[in-house]
């Protein structure tokens, strides 16, 4: 896929090696010392590397931001889990109430419709079985009659 360097490199090109050329140690002269206060201006660090060269700088302290509130001994989720736990109480005990409320209303339903059936029942079978001669409407007396030629003669 990719060719092979040595077979299509031409003959007339050689290969070049370039060398890093060093630099000559820098000549540090002692910085002067400068009276400031201990925690206004960081602290100066010097590094003297392997060639002999001395790289100077501010050293940096990564400082820890410090939490605004200290952590609590109880977790947030065993917080979480018992504010639900107390949220599910709640919860059933409406639940109860309401099956309870559910059940009485439906209890109540029942005895007023018996009650209704009683009452009308009652009302019916005084209609029916009343006594008395004469229950209002209209008598008919009804005589021989002699059909002809399917005409009614009375």
């Amino acid at each position: 896929m990719y060719p092979e360097p040595a077979r299509h490199m031409p003959a007339h090109r050689a290969v070049e090696v370039h060398q890093p050329t060093p630099l000559p140690p820098a000549v540090v002269a002692p910085a002067p010392v400068v009276p400031v206060q201990p925690g206004a201006v960081p602290a100066v660090a010097s590094v003297v590397l392997p060639d002999g060269r001395i790289v100077t700088g501010y050293a940096i302290d990564h400082t820890q931001h410090t939490p605004a509130t200290p952590p609590s001994a109880v977790s947030r989720t065993a917080v979480n889990v018992a504010l639900g736990g107390v949220g599910f109480l709640a919860v059933c005990g409406g639940l109860l109430l309401l099956t309870s409320f559910i059940a009485a209303l439906t209890a109540f339903i029942t005895q007023l419709i018996t009650l209704a059936a009683v009452i009308f029942g009652g009302w019916i079978a005084v209609q029916v079985l009343g006594s008395g001669s004469h229950r209002g409407g209209t008598t008919v007396n009804i005589r021989r009659a002699v059909i002809k030629r399917n005409h009614f003669h009375q």
